[in-house]
């Protein structure tokens, strides 16, 4: 695990709407990061342009939105690199909608940087589902994918773009983003934490 404190990067890009979404999320995952484990975190969010060189001191970025994506040749060229130099990037259609403005845009700037194979579903028996907590069915599914926007589809996979066996981009129609966007303090009214595989997937990233 590093020595420095966890930052949650939020990644902002020219096209779209990526501070549209999901104001609290950041919070509530980086609450369940100290709860469940060791890991130090920066209590903040911070806000990194994609085409800023700033990026690569970070291994950890988000990205999400609603509409379309479409990468200027700088932030294409930072995305590619950062994602080739071992950086993990989670991304979120906060429409969950594969057929939607974002899914086709997005995977449409992945095809771009990395070819036309290179986002793939990933198996349920990937380390991601095991990382610290476990997720024998693959990934959770959320309250949002069956509310009737979007597909109505409940969506049992998500997919990735692997650079030497690892994943780099992690890529999900499912809207965690939403899912796990109130107010850390209100998890003690669920069932079970919903935001436990986010830890899974931050835990990831770092390892």
């Amino acid at each position: 695990m590093p020595a420095a404190p966890f930052t949650f990067v939020r990644l902002k890009y020219h096209s779209g709407d990526w501070d549209a979404v999901d104001e609290r999320m950041p919070a509530n995952l980086l609450h369940s990061l100290v709860q469940y484990t060791k890991v130090p975190v920066d209590p903040k969010e911070k806000v990194v342009a994609l085409d800023s060189p700033e990026l690569f001191n970070y291994p950890f970025c988000y990205l999400s939105g609603h509409r379309l994506v479409q990468f200027s040749g700088a932030e294409k060229q930072n995305f590619i690199q950062y994602v080739r130099n071992g950086g993990f990037v989670f991304v979120d259609d906060c429409n969950h909608d594969i057929d939607g403005l974002f899914a086709r845009s997005f995977e449409e700037q992945m095809r771009q940087c990395f070819g036309a194979n290179a986002l793939k579903k990933i198996p349920k028996t990937h380390p991601i589902y095991s990382q610290f907590f476990t997720f024998k069915d693959g990934p959770p599914n959320t309250g949002f994918e069956l509310n009737g926007w979007g597909d109505d589809l409940v969506h049992d996979y998500l997919k990735a773009v692997e650079i030497k066996g690892r994943i780099g981009v992690l890529y999900s129609n499912k809207d965690y983003g939403c899912e796990w966007d109130y107010d850390f303090r209100n998890k003690r009214f669920l069932a079970e934490d919903n935001t436990k595989f986010g830890v899974n997937i931050l835990l990831y990233a770092l390892t």
